[in-house]
């Protein structure tokens, strides 16, 4: 049985200020915090807190001085590294809706902090503890920085600890887009310990897939690095060093819905440790009749769209017509809106999902010594820690509405810690691919889940004079929505628990069963 911690807080994060101290001083870090326990307490951190307690993590000291939960998961001078979803610093649907932020887009400081905390309490003041992200190319690290309060935290370690909080913007190059053209780039540092090319061959979820490699298209305008390391038996993927030569990762991902998987979620995440997003591939040319999916149906628009898309990349490509093209997309905005499905938008999304799966294939059987494709289960730990204070939905992941929530999920299980964030958010998980076909694969598992009977929640409850309080423990089932999530349009009517049982002519998937 895989078990999600769940823990209820504040739905809003009003009132926090970086460095996103504490307010209070938990036994296990008594010591540790300088003048970090003062001040109003942070319902944010308690709720990380409650919610590794109700994972069960150091269980048999828990509430006491020695509690460490994380350090079964890493040794003392070992290096841990944070992953959060910093993908871009602001949120387009803010400037003309008042319930969007960027609190909905991104992992909150407040998060980091506390997680940071226990990391440098399971590694001590000699181990490393690391924040690394490669965010959209066109996120300003500075801006991400200056939002989730890094700086003060680097601060707040140095004085309290004398330990270093490393910062990395996994990201080799920063781009500048004007109406979806890019008009510069500029070189980044990226990885400080370089790239890792992992190649899982004939072990990928493209294998047998039908899919050709050829219309493979990724994150840049030449489709030709996208197919070359997708084709002839190679899967293979730019990962960051720092990232698989840790000892401990900490996924810590928002809750909120997706243009091309229709969830974020723990699988999605990991698509941040990439060196090179144009070895991601994200969807195939043409429609479904052609063997793509890059939007539904043969409508005459949707067709030539995809070929005056083609034709705009080539040019593109050589640094020609960027004029034109932006005339163009701006009309099509005015004309069509942007809503319509394109470029994958859509349930029908046979691609993005596996390259998602892929992934974390690539980080469970990855360590410091390389890749073990012959090694019977994962070879390293990851702790996944949800944020659901604020969650998105609509028009995820970039424009997404806030969804107060008030929740922080835990798991050691990334395929447990999603299903339940699927449940909170009102959607059936056997119309979502990525949770449904990783649950179903025995290659190079990544969850020991096979059906939602596998999932127990264990929710912890606060009960006054005591630090943690107790944990009532019940089944997926009994996991409910408190407001459903309204998906991406893309995805409208085809992913919500109520949705019909045939949608668009696609049946609904079985449930997998052992």
């Amino acid at each position: 049985m895989s078990r999600v911690g769940l823990a209820r807080g504040p739905n809003h994060y009003r009132g926090l200020a970086a460095p996103w101290h504490p307010g209070f001083e938990p036994p296990e870090l008594a010591g540790r915090l300088g003048s970090a326990g003062a001040g109003a307490e942070n319902g944010v951190f308690r709720a990380v807190r409650s919610a590794l307690f109700a994972l069960g993590l150091d269980a048999e000291r828990a509430d006491s001085p020695d509690w460490n939960p994380l350090g079964s998961l890493v040794q003392a001078g070992g290096s841990v590294v944070l992953k959060p979803n910093f993908i871009r610093h602001w949120n387009p649907r803010s400037e003309t809706d008042p319930e969007a932020s960027i609190e909905s887009v991104i992992t909150h400081g407040a998060i980091l902090r506390a997680m940071a905390d226990y990391a440098f309490l399971a590694v001590g003041n000699s181990g490393r503890v690391i924040v690394a992200e490669a965010a959209q190319q066109d996120c300003s690290f500075d801006e991400i920085r200056s939002i989730a309060g890094l700086d003060a935290m680097q601060r707040h370690f140095r004085d309290a600890l004398g330990a270093e909080l490393e910062i990395i913007d996994l990201r080799r190059e920063f781009v500048i887009f004007e109406n979806g053209v890019i008009v510069s780039r500029q070189n980044l540092p990226g990885d400080p310990q370089g790239y890792r090319e992992v190649d899982l061959g004939r072990l990928s979820f493209f294998e047998n897939s039908g899919i050709d490699p050829n219309r493979m298209r990724g994150a840049d305008y030449d489709p030709a690095p996208t197919s070359e390391h997708h084709s002839n038996g190679r899967n293979a993927y730019l990962l960051s060093e720092t990232v698989l030569s840790s000892d401990l990762i900490v996924n810590l991902p928002k809750l909120k819905t997706h243009k091309k998987t229709g969830v974020t979620l723990a699988l999605k995440n990991m698509v941040g440790i990439n060196g090179d997003k144009n070895w991601l591939p994200h969807h195939c040319l043409g429609s479904e009749s052609q063997g793509g999916d890059e939007f539904p149906g043969g409508a005459v628009i949707d067709r030539a769209r995809s070929r005056l898309t083609e034709w705009g990349r080539a040019l593109l490509g050589r640094g020609l017509g960027g004029k034109l093209i932006q005339a163009y997309r701006r009309s099509e905005s005015q004309l069509r809106g942007d809503d319509f499905i394109r470029a994958g938008n859509w349930h029908g999304n046979r691609t993005t999902w596996r390259m998602c799966c892929d992934l974390n294939r690539c980080v469970y059987y990855s360590d410091a010594q390389g890749l073990h494709l012959d090694a019977p289960g994962p070879v390293r730990p990851v702790l996944t820690l949800l944020d659901a204070i604020v969650a998105g939905d609509m028009n995820g992941p970039l424009a997404t509405r806030d969804m107060p929530l008030g929740v922080i999920l835990a798991a050691l299980d990334p395929v447990a810690l999603d299903l339940a964030a699927v449940r909170l958010m009102g959607f059936d998980e056997t119309r979502i691919p990525k949770i449904r076909e990783a649950m179903a694969s025995a290659v190079l598992p990544i969850t020991e889940v096979r059906n939602a009977r596998d999932v127990e929640i264990a929710e912890a409850e606060d009960e006054p004079g005591q630090v943690s309080g107790s944990v009532r423990v019940y089944a997926l089932d009994a996991l409910a929505s408190p407001r459903p999530f309204v998906p991406h349009p893309g995805w409208l009517n085809h992913i919500e628990g109520s949705a019909d049982k045939d949608v668009d002519g696609v049946s609904k998937p079985e449930e997998v069963t052992e």
